[in-house]
């Protein structure tokens, strides 16, 4: 079998999807990070298109060790491993229809075939209280009973208003029963000093995990933290590679490990940082905020990886995104179901894509 093409289309300005075509007919479909999709699609196009023309699908790892270190100095942070995830996902669907097996079958079999989602809001640093509260109120409706409430500062809102934050954090607590998750994500937000007060209250009001607490460079930071603390602090959606996931371990001390398959190189490097939690004995749970692809591929992995027993996070619904595939799997009070058929088990809707080509 050898790839005839590579087809990378920008569906939504953050939705961009990876088609990988072979001689036998087989076509694989992957996904990218929503970060500069638009530039992702560039290095796809003429970066990495021209390097796999004619090359075996199937000889998935050697692809990836073309691919990365062929264009390494395209940058390890951002947009080469983005792009790389795309295609490795797509590589893994073809494997998948070739033998007719679920991917998770061919990474050595499920642990388990359903996943507990817990509803990821974000905007929170923009909010009020009152708003964020009747957002978790609506996914409380649809069945959820694990939530994230995210403030999506970034490293320039440092300390903006830790007494907001914790306000909102102890409301939406307040309506949810006490068994149910709730986790925040400061988006690397804090200070030091900050995140430690901060994080000793959230503890005592019960979270499950403290996200990016410090900016994602401040492994010293992270680790200060997390020493400091007993509430779960979790980071990893800025790592990129193995190698960067073994420094915020070793470095940054982080208790849970967030990779996210559309950026960190796919789904065969997210299979190897898996066994580098296994090896430091730590959690995994991703990072994952796109709602079609992207989460079937995390799915997979994390059904498949041991110490993932943790919620996995969901963003909400895209119709738009789901009527481009004719089987997408709907959840169901807070659960989602693993697709059991060849590949990622997505059966892509052939007219829907055709439009999208065409417009």
């Amino acid at each position: 079998m050898r790839i005839t093409d590579i087809k990378a289309t920008l569906v939504w300005p953050s939705s961009l999807f990876v088609r990988v075509s072979t001689d036998e007919g087989i076509t694989g479909i992957g996904e990218c990070s929503p970060m500069n999709c638009a530039a992702i699609k560039a290095c796809i196009d003429h970066a990495m298109r021209p390097l796999l023309v004619g090359e075996n699908p199937i000889e998935i790892d050697k692809v990836w060790n073309k691919l990365f270190f062929k264009t390494y100095k395209l940058g390890v942070q951002g947009i080469q491993p983005e792009a790389i995830a795309g295609i490795d996902i797509a590589l893994w669907d073809i494997l998948g229809k070739a033998t007719r097996l679920p991917i998770h079958a061919l990474l050595g079999g499920a642990y388990r075939d359903k996943f507990q989602l817990y509803a990821s809001i974000g905007g929170g640093g923009h909010m009020r209280v009152a708003d964020m509260v009747r957002a978790v109120e609506k996914k409380l409706a649809e069945g959820f009973k694990a939530f994230k409430i995210r403030m999506d500062w970034g490293v320039s809102r440092l300390d903006a208003d830790p007494a907001k934050d914790l306000e909102m954090f102890l409301a939406v607590k307040s309506i949810l029963n006490k068994d149910y998750p709730l986790g925040f994500d400061a988006n690397n937000g804090y200070s030091v000093p900050t995140a430690i007060a901060q994080g000793r209250k959230f503890e005592a009001a019960g979270i499950s995990h403290f996200e990016e607490p410090v900016p994602q460079y401040d492994y010293a930071g992270l680790k200060q933290v997390a020493d400091a603390l007993d509430v779960p602090v979790s980071a990893g959606e800025h790592e990129y590679t193995r190698w960067q996931i073994h420094d915020l371990i070793t470095r940054g001390g982080v208790d849970i490990v967030q990779p996210d398959v559309v950026k960190c190189g796919g789904i065969s490097e997210m299979r190897r940082i898996a066994v580098i939690t296994e090896l430091y004995n730590k959690a995994v749970l991703p990072h994952q905020t796109q709602p079609t692809v992207g989460h079937v591929a995390s799915m997979h992995v994390c059904a498949s990886i041991k110490n993932c027993t943790r919620p996995h996070e969901f963003t909400g619904r895209r119709p738009d995104l789901e009527a481009l595939f004719t089987n997408y799997p709907a959840p169901e009070d807070g659960f989602m179901a693993l697709p059991s058929g060849p590949g990622l088990g997505l059966e892509m809707d052939a007219d829907a894509f055709k439009e999208i080509d065409e417009g």
